[in-house]
């Protein structure tokens, strides 16, 4: 079951770059990050909610939503700050240099979250073999940044 959920890692890391270049394109066409933004987060709205009808997947409860804490709201801001902000910088950073940037920044923020398991993530301290990994990182995209 863990070789799944790592393919699937794998896939949305693939579709990440090629999201960000039809956005862009939207954008060229549009001339708006925001509206591009917007009408990217509407389609995937409209397939979303499609997948939920089509699988019948369960809605939750007035009760259920009121337990949820305050930041578990934002996450669609989140989304929309990333994808539009993506969509302005993509055509200036290129594809590559836009992609070792906020990869950089997520394993950065990643381990912080996973050290003291904060937003509901598992709890796994920061090591020497992680804070390694992460230097090469930093490395590697300081090298296709730069060059």
């Amino acid at each position: 079951m863990q070789t799944w959920y790592v393919l699937l890692a794998i896939a949305a890391g693939t579709v990440l770059p090629l999201q960000v270049g039809v956005n862009s394109t939207l954008r060229q066409g549009i001339g708006s990050p925001v509206v591009a933004a917007l009408i990217s987060f509407a389609v995937g709205s409209a397939c979303l909610l499609a997948y939920a009808i089509v699988s019948r997947a369960a809605w939750p409860t007035a009760q259920a939503l009121g337990k949820l804490p305050p930041w578990a709201w934002i996450g669609g801001a989140l989304g929309a700050y990333y994808v539009a902000t993506a969509i302005l910088v993509a055509p200036k950073l290129g594809a590559a240099n836009l992609v070792c940037l906020t990869i950089t920044a997520q394993l950065l923020t990643s381990l912080v979250l996973d050290h003291y398991g904060l937003i509901g993530f598992a709890q796994h301290g920061i090591n020497t073999a992680r804070i390694a990994g992460a230097l090469l990182l930093v490395a590697g995209t300081v090298m296709i940044v730069k060059y």
